[in-house]
């Protein structure tokens, strides 16, 4: 028997596009087991593709089928969305819907499931007519600093999330809060949650001797979304460059415009920008550096994290409770509480990367130690659960009579 997986993300697997929630849907396509067929419903950034029609694509030597639904040119996914009717999941949902008979086709298996990453698709999700797995990628409210769409559109947002809960067979939540937030406040909720990091592709990022350079390398990989707070990751590396006689240098990967922050026009002579990179390229990046930065508000568990330990890299970050058990100080970096001055902030993450800095000049920091730290995390101990998920969802509702394409009109056990 094969099991079908349908993903519901807007991405397109030839393409460019960052992020977490992305390096999570490409490890489903690149990491899925024989007994496991996907199909990615997702959108054509080159417009090459004919909308609405399936192809068969390989993605990192497996192959999988690929439906765009829509066409969003890559360029255009970098920015933020001033508008509702420029928001690439809006545009991504509707294309969905308008293409929900052919997925309800393509969707079918011997047992079968969707997923999706975003409480947008969650009605579309449901409407297909399998049971519906749910990941949680992010913790923010209200009140947290983010991208004018989203902040502007909370209430929406809001009443996404409460649809999709309600509808999902399997919620998973990618770090410890949210699952307690749903023990709170949403009982119903947590009795079908778990918690389940996403994973980190130990193999792709091998852990690597710190570079013998007197120019300390720090890297960061992802988009420079307004939650990641990147006016403060300038300024600390600005303060940084200082206390280290001009002898620092910033990676950054990804394809945001650093610009649109005034800060980096201070850190700009000194900031090497790669653009898109593959993940080998991602990989060869942060073994050439010394150590990754984190300064966001909020965040779910970010895969450049884990990336960046699994390197044997040390990280210095804003602290997130759920970064307490990965970055230990005197073993994979420094945490620092978030206090109300941004200034303060500024100069307490510079004096830790010093230190860092003096910590791996004299040999007191071992790169298989960082790492250890990810090892629970890694896709070999983690993918396969997931997948024993989606599996054991679609055999709950064959044995229920609900074989092939089921009607969503049909009860949900949870």
């Amino acid at each position: 028997m094969v099991h079908r997986i349908t993903i519901l993300h807007s991405i397109d697997p030839r393409g460019g596009k960052v992020g977490g929630i992305e390096t999570h849907v490409r490890l489903m396509m690149s990491r899925h087991p024989d007994t496991v067929s996907v199909l990615l419903v997702g959108i054509d950034e080159r417009g090459d593709l004919e909308i609405g029609k399936p192809i068969e694509v390989e993605f990192d030597g497996r192959r999988i089928d690929f439906l765009p639904v829509v066409h969003i040119p890559g360029e255009t996914m970098h920015a933020a969305a001033k508008k509702l009717t420029q928001s690439v999941t809006l545009r991504f949902t509707l294309g969905v819907m308008r293409h929900l008979g052919t997925i309800r086709r393509l969707a079918a298996g011997d047992t079968a499931s969707v997923e999706i990453e975003r409480f947008e698709q969650a009605i579309p999700a449901w409407l297909i007519g399998h049971p519906v797995v749910q990941l949680v990628h992010g913790e923010g409210t209200k009140g947290d600093k983010m991208d004018s769409i989203l902040s502007r559109y909370w209430w929406l947002h809001r009443l996404s999330e409460k649809i999709a809960l309600a509808l999902a067979d399997r919620v998973v939540g990618v770090n410890p809060n949210i699952i307690a937030r749903y023990e709170r406040e949403m009982p119903k909720v947590a009795r079908k949650s778990e918690f389940m990091t996403v994973s980190v592709d130990t193999e792709r990022f091998p852990t690597a001797p710190f570079p013998p350079s007197d120019v300390f390398r720090v890297v960061f990989a992802g988009r420079l979304d307004a939650f990641k707070d990147p006016p403060l990751m300038f300024e600390t590396l600005r303060r940084l460059h200082d206390k280290l006689d001009g002898k620092l240098e910033f990676h950054y990967v990804g394809t945001s415009d650093p610009h649109r922050d005034s800060e980096f026009a201070a850190i700009e002579p000194f900031t090497i920008r790669h653009g898109f990179q593959t993940g080998d390229g991602v990989s060869a990046i942060m073994r050439d550096c010394h150590a990754g930065i984190l300064t966001s508000y909020f965040e779910g568990m970010p895969c450049y994290l884990l990336e960046t330990l699994s390197s044997g890299r040390p990280v210095g970050a804003i602290r997130l409770q759920q970064y307490d058990p990965l970055i230990v100080a005197g073993v994979s970096g420094f945490l620092v509480d978030r206090p109300e001055d941004r200034e303060v902030a500024a100069e307490a993450m510079a004096d830790g990367f010093v230190q860092l800095a003096k910590d791996i000049a004299a040999g007191r920091l071992d790169p298989t130690a960082i790492r250890a730290k990810v090892t629970p995390y890694s896709v070999a101990v983690q993918m396969p659960k997931l997948f024993e998920r989606h599996i054991a969802l679609g055999r709950s509702r064959s044995r229920v009579g609900q074989p092939g394409l089921a009607s969503p009109a049909n009860s949900r056990s949870h």
